[in-house]
């Protein structure tokens, strides 16, 4: 694995597969926060002990992690602001990191299943990733991660209180499980600020794309636990579990609904939104968004059958600014990438037409 390949290809290996209940969650996540036992959290660290700190992780990774092979290194401070960028729409590092963090750094695996990001909120955010609705896989995946971490540094652990964190709201397992889902229907019958509500209610969070302060673009939302003191990972799993199943349940229920009860409206919806894509010369990347929902909720309703769904959750990820300015090579002026952005989508789109006809 190579910085090149991270960079130029916008789809990471574990995003081409298909999991459970794919229609309506695309991908699942599994979050673990630590820190040094002999280090200032993040918050309070100096410029030398931030080296240090990247400087154990590079020793620690030369042992490897058993049946998952070595992990890749990448500073902050080597990329340029743009491949920062890319690697926040890919999902392996957060927006916190890319900006605030020119000491920071991540490990990454072959297939950018595995991200470990070094000197963020906390001196190590362990994150594992499955497409489709699999916390539990992701979770061991995440615990043989951490196992194996332990086995080389010391953690900064409090017996009664759990793991140590940079904000009070981590420590105890450290652990925050997210499932991002797309739930298009509910926000056509107008259900989803009722439900943000009640999952509130609930010890839960519902957040945009990219996590806090972000938005929802494409109808898409990352459900998550906000506790985790006082509950084992299993219940936190078991909680978040329950609500995105009856999410999933609701998301159906609704997308029958649309069908019986606006079935022509929505057909028109989705076709509108398949010329737009087919045909802009300039696209906004919020517009691109919606659109792109559109399409793919009416793949998942059998109004379109020559488009795969997959290419849609590619389409959403090559047209994010970062990623296309990487392709172009230098920065781009916003009209510049809307140009691209609309030309990458119709040329996508052809290609799949042609290729299924």
């Amino acid at each position: 694995m190579s910085l090149d390949r991270i960079m130029n290809d916008a789809i990471s290996p574990w995003m081409k597969e298909n999991g459970p209940d794919s229609d309506i969650v695309l991908s699942s996540r599994i979050r673990l926060a630590r820190n040094l036992q002999t280090y200032t959290f993040p918050t309070l660290l100096d410029h030398e002990e931030a080296l240090q700190a990247v400087n154990e992780f590079e020793k620690v990774i030369n042992f490897g992690i058993e049946g998952l092979g070595k992990l890749e290194m990448v500073k902050m401070g080597d990329l340029q602001p743009i491949q920062r960028r890319v690697l926040v729409e890919k999902h392996l590092i957060s927006p916190d990191l890319a900006e605030n963090s020119p000491l920071g750094a991540c490990l990454l695996s072959e297939s950018e299943q595995i991200s470990i990001m070094i000197n963020e909120e906390d001196h190590i955010r362990i994150q594992c990733l499955f497409p489709g609705f699999q916390l539990s896989e992701a979770l061991h995946l995440a615990n043989t991660v951490d196992d194996w971490l332990e086995e080389h540094i010391e953690y900064a652990f409090d017996e009664q209180l759990g793991y140590l964190t940079s904000c009070p709201t981590n420590v105890g397992t450290g652990l925050r499980a997210s499932v991002m889902m797309h739930l298009p229907a509910l926000v056509l019958t107008r259900q989803m600020n009722r439900i943000v509500t009640a999952i509130n209610q609930l010890g839960l969070v519902v957040r945009g794309i990219y996590g806090e302060g972000s938005e929802a673009l494409g109808n898409i939302f990352q459900v998550s636990n906000q506790t985790t003191l006082g509950k084992s990972e299993e219940d936190i799993i078991e909680d978040l579990q329950s609500v995105v199943l009856q999410l999933i349940q609701q998301e159906r229920v609704a997308r029958e609904a649309l069908m019986k009860t606006s079935g022509i409206q929505l057909e028109d919806k989705v076709y509108r939104s398949y010329g737009i894509l087919s045909n802009s010369r300039l696209i906004e990347s919020g517009e691109a968004a919606g659109c792109l929902s559109d399409v793919r909720l009416g793949i998942d309703l059998g109004y379109i059958q020559n488009i795969s769904r997959s290419i849609l959750t590619e389409l959403m990820i090559l047209t994010q600014p970062g990623i296309l300015q990487q392709y172009a090579g230098s920065p781009l002026r916003p009209e510049e990438r809307d140009y691209r952005r609309a030309s990458l989508i119709r040329e996508r789109l052809l290609l799949e037409q042609n290729k299924n006809m």
